[in-house]
């Protein structure tokens, strides 16, 4: 059960492994782009590829649905980047259901775990698989991998370690449920009210703050690359209009006598908290994504003000 390209790579995985893969669960089918052209999730069109049964549930209580996923008759679920299960759902296997989490659980429990711990300065995380209970990544742990957060990873080379690394682990767990080989451990529940959570990321939580320090920044924007992005507002004067930027890749600068916003020729210099962030790679609002460099050509800085 899954939707992305991350849990595409699992499944992927799976089809390759000794285990009989007997269906996928994904999502509907949506109208997506400019054109509104019928879009298919990663792991629907991996499943067509290999001519697997498809569930595409709107509703996941809907009775045809639980009668067809019944009559598939799996010893175990699998469930990459999902909804939400009800108890309907993950109690119907025997062996249970199994869910690959992109954390060192029970840290960064939510929605964006690898964005967050890039965001907060994490120098490790590591992918966790678990088996699902009534409440969001709480339940009873089974395989733990730990990998290093480079300094320059951003989250996009992140998800892919973690992808590659959470097949296998995949693949480990499904191996041990099969031949009785792994005991599940509870998670700490004291542990984890203290432990950084990872909820879903909005706008609000995009827009870099200018008034924090340079690494605090540069997290940021790593943690939030290349999608959905941080974002960051610039005033062009002639229009009298706040223009919304993406921001892709940025560099500390810690000492800098300079506090207006300046450019060289292929940066951009933003004052912060005890220093400044020069900006290499970003895209003006209804622009393509380019090098600042690139955007130079085009544009003189000079017409745009600093917006906090």
């Amino acid at each position: 059960m899954g939707t992305p390209e991350f849990a595409a790579h699992i499944l992927e995985a799976l089809l390759k492994s000794e285990h009989d893969v007997v269906g996928v669960v994904t999502v509907a089918d949506k109208p997506a782009g400019r054109g509104q052209q019928i879009h298919e999730s990663a792991v629907k069109k991996l499943a067509i590829a290999n001519q697997l049964p498809v569930l595409q549930p709107e509703k996941l209580k809907d009775e045809t649905f639980l009668e067809n996923l019944k009559a598939l008759q799996a010893d175990l679920f699998v469930v990459v980047a999902f909804r939400m299960l009800p108890q309907v759902v993950w109690s119907m296997p025997e062996k249970g259901t199994i869910n690959l989490h992109a954390s060192l659980l029970p840290k960064y429990r939510g929605a964006a775990p690898i964005n967050w711990a890039i965001i907060n300065g994490e120098k490790e995380t590591g992918v966790t698989t678990f088996f699902i209970n009534e409440r969001i990544d709480t339940g009873e742990i089974l395989l733990q991998e730990k990998t290093v957060i480079l300094p320059e990873m951003n989250a996009g080379m992140l998800h892919d370690s973690l992808m590659e690394l959470g097949a296998k682990l995949t693949v480990r767990t499904v191996d041990g449920i099969a031949k009785n080989e792994l005991s599940a451990v509870p998670q700490d529940e004291n542990l984890a009210k203290e432990l950084p959570h990872a909820p879903k990321i909005f706008k609000e939580d995009s827009v870099i703050d200018w008034t924090k320090s340079p690494k605090e920044i540069v997290n940021h924007v790593r943690g939030l690359s290349p999608y959905p992005s941080a974002i960051t507002f610039l005033n062009q004067n002639a229009k009298n209009q706040r223009v919304q930027f993406k921001v892709y890749a940025v560099r500390a600068v810690d000492s800098s006598e300079r506090l207006e916003m300046y450019s060289s020729k292929d940066e951009i210099f933003v004052p912060c908290s005890g220093g400044m962030i020069a900006i290499s790679d970003w895209q003006q609002e209804g622009k393509r994504r380019m090098t600042v460099k690139e955007w130079l050509v085009g544009n003189k800085l000079e017409e745009f003000a600093f917006s906090l």
